[in-house]
């Protein structure tokens, strides 16, 4: 009983710096959206207002190392709103496909991050990339979203 004590405390310890060092970097990267540069692309669809922004992840990160091996380069954020309230909506599902320069294809399901969605993408290349965005809110109606972002 004493062994088992004070092996899960030893395990304790060690995870617990890791823990917070993950939710420290979690939330340097997806911190409350308003926060996060400027709109790539706003539009209302079917009553709901969608913002995407699109983070350089070295320039948003400000000098902290990404991880090894991670080789995506931006984060694309999507939030939505209801047009006439301005409330949030934070349930559904968000799947978003990316067309490269190259017309590589990238699609990826959006996960929910304090009041809005995101994933991560590779948008090394220079060059315009076209983001489709199919979105199923709480409200059961599928909605979608088109528009290009260009990486200079």
């Amino acid at each position: 009983m004493k062994r088992t004590t004070v092996v899960m405390a030893a395990l304790f310890s060690l995870a617990l710096p890791m823990a917070l060092f993950a939710a420290h970097d979690h939330g340097a990267m997806h911190g409350d959206m308003s926060e996060m540069g400027s709109p790539a692309h706003e539009e209302v669809i079917d009553g709901v207002k969608a913002t995407f922004k699109v983070l350089n992840m070295k320039e948003h990160l400000k000098g902290q190392a990404l991880p090894k091996g991670m080789t995506e380069t931006h984060h694309i954020m999507v939030e939505f709103k209801e047009a006439k309230t301005g409330k949030s909506l934070t349930e559904g599902e968000v799947k978003m496909k990316v067309l490269g320069p190259d017309k590589g294809e990238q699609t990826k399901e959006l996960m929910g991050m304090q009041g809005h969605f995101g994933a991560d993408f590779n948008l090394s290349q220079k060059g315009k990339y076209g983001v489709m965005c199919k979105i199923l809110l709480k409200d059961g109606k599928v909605r979608s979203s088109k528009f290009w972002y260009s990486v200079k």
